[in-house]
Order: structure tokens, then C-alpha cells, then sequence
């Protein structure tokens, strides 16, 4: 269940088997923060993580929308480049 916090943040309430808490306790204890300090970073580490990806899928999507220009000039229009290659428009 979450509730608000004055700061604008909202407690969050999880269950974990009793490990891994432990292993956790000695891992936010390594980096002195708390359990919740250190599952919040996390998380914030996340989410930062899949909006980067999105916003870089975004950006891809767009240039390939827009195609790119490799360099050269196109002499042959489309139907001399299919008699060139032996494909007939038919086909």
C-alpha cells in the first residue's frame, strides 16, 4: 500500500523473502544508506534506464524515417534500371 509523504513522496510497502532482507541489510550497510534508500536509487536507476532507451527508439525511428543520403547521384531512372537488370515491370 502506498500513502504520501509531506515531500511529495509516498511510501511503498514490499515483501521479501527473510534472505534476501538480510543480504540486503548488509548491502545498504556497505553503502550507509537504508534499505529503502538503497531499493529507491534502484528503482530511479530503472526507470531512468527505460526512458533513455525509449527516448533513443524514438530517435532511431525518426532517422530512419527519414532515410539517408549516402552519397552519389542516381543517373538511370527506375525503368532503365529494370531493363539493365533484366526485370520487366510485369513481373
Amino acid at each position: 500500500m502506498a500513502r504520501t509523504k509531506n515531500n511529495g513522496k509516498k511510501n511503498l510497502t514490499i515483501s521479501l523473502d527473510r534472505q534476501t532482507i538480510q543480504k540486503a541489510k548488509i548491502l545498504a550497510a556497505r553503502r550507509s544508506i537504508s534499505i529503502s534508500g538503497l531499493l529507491a536509487h534502484q528503482i530511479e536507476i530503472l526507470v531512468d534506464e527505460e526512458e533513455a532507451y525509449e527516448r533513443a527508439e524514438r530517435q532511431a525511428i525518426t532517422l530512419l524515417d527519414q532515410g539517408f543520403h549516402l552519397g552519389g547521384v542516381i543517373r538511370a531512372g527506375r525503368d532503365e534500371l529494370h531493363q539493365r537488370s533484366g526485370v520487366h515491370q510485369s513481373e
